[in-house]
């Protein structure tokens, strides 16, 4: 690192600045986050919660496990930024490396902590096993760093303050890197917190974004103080308003909700499925499924939810002809005459369903998901979906084309059902 005293080092923020916001930067590290396979979480959870403390990150970087890239990041990361927060790299093996790089960082040794080592050797005797000579790599702190303690884990953080700076090391293990927030981190920066941000979270179902952009535009207009944006998803838009001022967010969440009609899916922290289920619970109601092109997934949504069986009873994939007759009670003759996708299919199956079950909905979907023609669909065309509701004195049948993939067209046919029914049980 350049010597602290260095003409060309970046001038130094101190935390606590009159009119000038602390920065703070999040490294994630770990080579997985720079693949398809696994999303950093953490970085956003960490914003979520210096939200409430009216901070917020004005950087983040994901960096793979390589020991030059860390270092330089590193460095470049402590002449920008008045708060550093790492996570991950602190496990026992070989690529885990982020207390060396930064004690490298500052030219200083690592230390043994006697009392993370006890830890660390009581953690193992508890699950009456002995500890991996590897682990006790996880006791070395950075000297003059402070070790943070990890009641889910054999890693323990790192607190380190140099020249009025504040640099975190946390666990890369999401639930362990929370508990470790809370208890070290948070209590640590709220002397530097200004006014809350809050947040106003409203999911939009069936409607484009560019519809919408247009839709809502004088009612942005009308509120330009608030921080505005819209999440465009597969199967939902997102609007994000976040201002300090509660009653500014409450003046536009009653304009939007007037716009929005019966387009708003919910406001808050819910989610499509989970304003279904509220409805269906508070109503007393019941709901069955019979999927066919969507192969469970409206299922798979609904009982991800603790306490689903409040308004979901169960259902059935009826992938095949034979299981639309077998497990909705469709007649063969019916399916020859109609096909297995179509609007009268569709609704027979939400009908069928309902009366297997004994339920106060049935929903089903059906359609053709690609790559190729379903012989028993009779020429619908790729992405072409039929979703359909029947309950006690309603029925309602959409046809949809669905662009996408495979999994797209399956995903976004299980939204749309589940949004068709939300709506009827807004209108009913």
């Amino acid at each position: 690192m350049r010597d602290p005293e260095s003409k060309d080092r970046l001038p130094h923020s101190p935390l606590i600045y009159d009119g000038v916001p602390v920065r703070i930067e999040c490294i994630a590290i770990g080579t997985e986050l720079l693949t398809t396979k696994r999303l950093d979480t953490n970085s956003v959870w960490i914003a979520e919660r210096l939200a409430g403390l009216g901070l917020g990150l004005h950087r983040k970087t994901a960096v793979g496990d390589h020991r030059e890239d860390l270092a330089e990041l590193c460095e470049e990361a402590f002449r920008r930024s008045d708060v550093v927060i790492c996570t991950g790299g602190l496990g026992p093996t070989f690529d885990d490396f982020t207390k060396e790089v930064w004690a490298d960082t500052f030219g200083v040794e690592l230390v043994e902590d006697a009392g993370c080592r006890a830890d660390l050797v009581t953690w193992y005797e508890q699950r009456k096993r002995v500890p991996p000579p590897a682990n006790f790599k996880q006791v070395l702190f950075p000297t003059g760093s402070r070790p943070l303690s990890n009641p889910l884990g054999t890693a323990p953080g790192v607190f380190w303050e140099r020249e009025s700076k504040f640099i975190f090391m946390l666990p890369g293990v999401p639930r362990e890197m929370k508990r470790m927030w809370l208890d070290h981190v948070e209590p640590r920066l709220k002397p530097l917190a200004g006014p809350a941000v809050h947040t106003l979270r409203m999911v939009v179902c069936g409607v484009p974004e560019s519809t919408l952009d247009q839709r809502t535009e004088a009612i942005r207009d009308r509120h330009p103080h608030l921080d505005w944006t819209i999440l465009a998803g597969l199967t939902q838009v997102e609007f994000v308003l976040r201002s300090s001022d509660p009653s500014a967010l409450d003046a536009a969440r009653e304009e939007l909700a007037t716009e929005l009609g019966d387009d708003l899916a919910c406001t808050g922290s819910g989610d499509l499925e989970s304003m279904v289920l509220d409805s269906l619970k508070a109503r007393g109601e019941t709901l069955a499924v019979a999927e066919s092109m969507s192969g469970g997934l409206v299922a798979a949504r609904l009982t991800a939810i603790p306490g689903a069986s409040g308004g979901f009873t169960g259902g059935a994939v009826v992938y095949s002809a034979a299981a639309k007759v077998a497990l909705a009670g469709l007649d063969p003759a019916f399916i020859q005459k109609h096909g297995t996708i179509g609007e009268a299919t569709t609704l027979a199956l939400a009908k069928g369903i309902r009366e297997k079950l004994g339920t106060t909905w049935g929903l089903a979907i059906t359609g053709n998901a690609g790559p190729t023609l379903d012989s028993g669909g009779r020429d619908r065309s790729l992405g072409e979906c039929v979703v359909a509701v029947a309950g006690p004195s309603v029925e309602a049948v959409r046809p949809f084309i669905v662009p996408g993939d495979r999994v797209d067209i399956q995903l976004r046919s299980a939204a749309w059902a589940l949004d068709l029914l939300r709506r009827m049980l807004v209108r009913t």
